[in-house]
């Protein structure tokens, strides 16, 4: 029996003649099925070969605030005088009769008509359902996100009304109708089980509903005036696929697509935070789940944050505040930078050829170095430093010992030149560093001098953050195998085993705000 005569075989004689599936969309007061409420849905439904049978539409009284007006549209006076869930089950239990249910981020969607059917005293059935979000890989596998909007652009439909329940709906039986057009035995069977027969009418007597008392409290993940693009407004153009490379299960993109949609806009309230704690439920992800989700989501963004050479302080920060939201602890961002940077310079790299026999400049340029520009021909350092960035050796704005060189053409004496030659950090003149680059060579593990311990000394509180000392975690989040490695590396003589003194602290963190990147 092929795909589309099992599919035949769901309609029932609930449905007109000829359709075999329910498109449903809905709009809803937030993102937890259970404290949240609909508060508009559309049903589209489609003959086999994906031609529209019939629509319905309807807004409903959430019996309470509707919540996102900037996402849906709709206002308090849009949703008064409107029908209540539990007005129109019977008519959309008809209507669904036992026809699979598709849509876009389909869990989602079906886990909200759940709940407001069981609010409404009626029992759910099985519900077979298909979704046009976690299809998209099959049929869009080079899209980065993979929400409504970029999934109808892949396919060349245009999508109008987007974000009201019957303008999306249409779009999602489009893209469905696409799908179908396909070959349908390319993706897995639509129906696991056959959907199951809904009862005459509810079981019970709904439930008394009470809005959920919630903090309007932005939690704000950028700073108010940055001073760079923030990278939270990067979030669009992270790609699902990396997230799922760096470790998150296949089946979590309907969650990731809700978790990046919730955080896009810079901020995520109080409220949001916790639809998203609860949200994992509708999405049938256990905790291990969610916690390896999360931190592929940071590590991910890590390596956004690292595609210009460095993370700075802003990034750094947002990448602390977005991971502090979905629950990953700050010393593990540090060891995802860390990482994501010992990828970078790998894979920067790995096709990098040797020097030639007659190299004559000393001591090569290398991937993840650090150099510093001062004086030199305008128009000739804007260029080396683009290019010098594109291979992966890192411009920064001021000299310390983990300055590889001071490239000058020896024309301009200022403060980079003075603490270049206090610290003997090496002078490059332009035109070799132009060669440096056409043979630059492979990042190396740098050495680690020995180390010997030095003295406590006393520091005022003011001069101190407050530290979590059971872990000595620093209060922004620098593990203490980071900041020891920085120290040594910066000829700071730290002990290697033991507690870390405060004033280290301090002085990782003020060459972090000093050089604007991560000191990794």
């Amino acid at each position: 029996m092929g795909l589309l005569d099992r599919l035949r075989q769901t309609a029932t004689d609930s449905a007109p003649a000829g359709a075999a599936f329910a498109v449903i969309d809905v709009e809803t007061t937030g993102l937890s099925p259970e404290a949240d409420r609909i508060i508009e849905i559309a049903m589209v439904r489609l003959e086999p070969g994906g031609t529209v049978v019939d629509e319905w539409s309807t807004r409903l009284d959430p019996q309470g605030p509707v919540g996102a007006t900037h996402i849906h549209g709709l206002t308090q006076s849009d949703v008064e005088g409107q029908p209540l869930f539990g007005a129109v089950a019977s008519q959309l239990a008809t209507m669904l009769g036992r026809l699979p249910i598709v849509a876009h981020n389909a869990t989602f969607d079906i886990a909200f008509v759940r709940s407001e059917f069981n609010r409404a005293g009626w029992d759910v059935p099985e519900l077979a359902s298909y979704c046009t979000l976690g299809g998209s890989a099959e049929y869009f596998p080079d899209l980065r996100r993979r929400r409504l909007g970029e999934c109808c652009w892949a396919a060349g439909i245009h999508l109008d009304g987007a974000h009201s329940a019957l303008g999306d709906a249409r779009a999602t039986a489009s893209l469905f109708a696409t799908y179908l057009a396909r070959d349908p035995l390319l993706h897995e069977p639509l129906l696991r089980e056959p959907t199951g027969e809904w009862p005459p009418g509810p079981s019970r007597a709904p439930a008394v509903w009470v809005p959920p008392v919630r903090s309007s409290i932005p939690i704000r993940i950028t700073q108010s005036r940055p001073s760079g693009p923030p990278l939270v407004k990067q979030l669009s153009g992270l790609s699902l696929a990396d997230v799922i490379d760096e470790g998150a299960p296949v089946g979590s993109l309907g969650y990731l697509e809700t978790l990046l949609s919730a955080l896009e806009d810079g901020e995520l309230s109080t409220a949001e935070a916790q639809q998203l704690a609860g949200l994992s439920y509708a999405f049938e992800l256990n905790e291990s789940d969610v916690a390896t989700i999360h931190r592929a989501f940071v590590f991910a963004l890590a390596h956004r944050a690292l595609d210009d050479g460095h993370v700075s302080r802003l990034e750094r920060d947002e990448l602390h505040q977005l991971a502090a939201l979905v629950g990953v602890a700050g010393e593990t961002v540090v060891d995802l930078i860390a990482q994501a940077d010992a990828a970078r310079s790998t894979r920067m790299s790995s096709e990098l050829q040797p020097l030639p026999d007659d190299w004559a400049h000393g001591e090569p340029l290398r991937v993840g170095d650090k150099v510093v520009f001062t004086g030199c021909d305008p128009e000739q350092r804007t260029r080396l430093e683009k290019r010098a960035e594109r291979l992966g050796v890192r411009v920064v704005g001021g000299v310390s010992r983990q300055t590889a060189m001071l490239v000058t053409d020896g024309g301009f004496h200022g403060t980079k030149a003075a603490k270049a030659s206090e610290l003997s950090v090496r002078l490059v003149h332009p035109d070799v560093f132009d060669q440096m680059l056409t043979h630059l060579q492979p990042a190396v593990p740098q050495p680690q001098p020995k180390a010997r311990e030095i003295p406590r000394k006393t520091t005022h509180a003011e001069r101190a953050p407050v530290r979590d000392m059971s872990t000595q975690q620093g209060a922004r989040g620098a593990s203490p195998s980071a900041v020891r490695a920085w120290a040594i590396s910066n000829g700071i003589e730290v002990g290697t085993r033991g507690r870390l003194h405060a004033d280290v602290f301090d002085a990782y963190w003020s060459a972090q705000t000093t050089e604007g990147g991560y000191a990794g």
